[in-house]
């Protein structure tokens, strides 16, 4: 398991809600938040390894920006 975090574009909690359902369906991820109250809005997953694309390419088909830190 690692820790990854990225910088988003998912500023409140209607973003939340509405990455949520794409992020849960990953089964590769233990956790994830994100600090909305950051000025890059960091999502933090904590993911087996090799998953980082999956995590990349479910936050952009919810909608979102994405970018690795």
């Amino acid at each position: 398991m690692k820790t990854v975090k990225y910088k988003t574009n998912i500023n409140c909690n209607g973003c939340i809600n509405a990455v949520t359902p794409y992020l849960n369906e990953l089964e590769n991820i233990d956790l994830w938040k994100v600090d909305v109250n950051h000025p890059d809005k960091i999502l933090e997953v904590i993911l087996e390894d090799n998953e980082e694309k999956a995590v990349e390419n479910t936050v952009i088909k919810a909608g979102f920006e994405i970018e690795k830190i």
